[in-house]
């Protein structure tokens, strides 16, 4: 079992962007800090997601079960509902990723549990901007 772990940061002067990626198995940590296309926070958490499963594409095997953990509800409930508004666009890619394991389980975390990911995505921000 895989555990994918990602989180968002955002500037709010600039839009600048960067996200935290966090991937756990078998006590091994895989840290990802990367810069962001998206210029707010919304759009960055579902860039981050789908960002972090195209990292996950190259350690784990189809037949793996994957838990994902946000701390974003938006993107945590339009996974559950397969829709989002102003954002269906990066569904339909994070789902595709999704159906590529044999079974994949979102979970929302509240921030305090998410600080790995929390803590790679502002270092991130510092770091690229």
């Amino acid at each position: 079992m895989f555990k994918l772990y990602t989180d968002a940061a955002t500037m709010n002067n600039s839009g600048n962007s960067s996200c935290g990626i966090l991937i756990v198995h078998d006590n091994q940590q895989y840290q990802y800090k990367l810069k962001l296309e998206a210029k707010n926070n919304h759009e960055a958490e579902f860039e981050a997601c789908l960002l972090g499963f195209k990292q996950l594409e190259k350690l784990v095997k189809s037949d793996d079960i994957v838990v994902y953990y946000t701390d974003s509800k938006i993107v945590h409930e339009s996974l559950e509902k397969q829709y989002a508004k102003h954002f269906q666009d990066y569904v339909d890619k994070i789902l595709s990723e999704q159906s590529k394991y044999s079974l994949v389980i979102n979970n929302w975390i509240e921030d305090t549990k998410n600080e790995g990911a929390h803590n790679l995505a502002t270092q991130a921000l510092h770091l690229f901007y």
